[in-house]
């Protein structure tokens, strides 16, 4: 009795799966690089290793607002979903 909904999505799996790969890749770079980074300051600037966990994890979090804006941004370039 429901007649289908003209305004149905379908899910474009080719800019799924290219948003993903570039956001693993993307991610381990900045991730690692948070990790490292956060190492090599505390180094740089004589802090304990306590320090250094925290500013690992602040890095850590900018990561993680990086690859977000990266997501959205790449999700406008490449739409996951598709009308009809």
């Amino acid at each position: 009795m429901n007649a289908p909904s003209s305004s149905s999505r379908k899910i474009v799996w080719p800019s799924v799966i290219t948003v993903v790969s570039a956001a693993i890749l993307i991610g381990a770079e900045v991730f690692g690089a948070a990790f490292a980074g956060g190492w090599a300051l505390a180094i740089l600037l004589g802090l304990g290793d306590q320090a250094a966990h925290i500013l690992q994890a602040v890095l850590f979090a900018l990561g993680v607002l990086v690859m977000t804006a990266f997501v959205r941004g790449a999700q406008r370039v490449e739409p996951f979903f598709k009308r009809g």
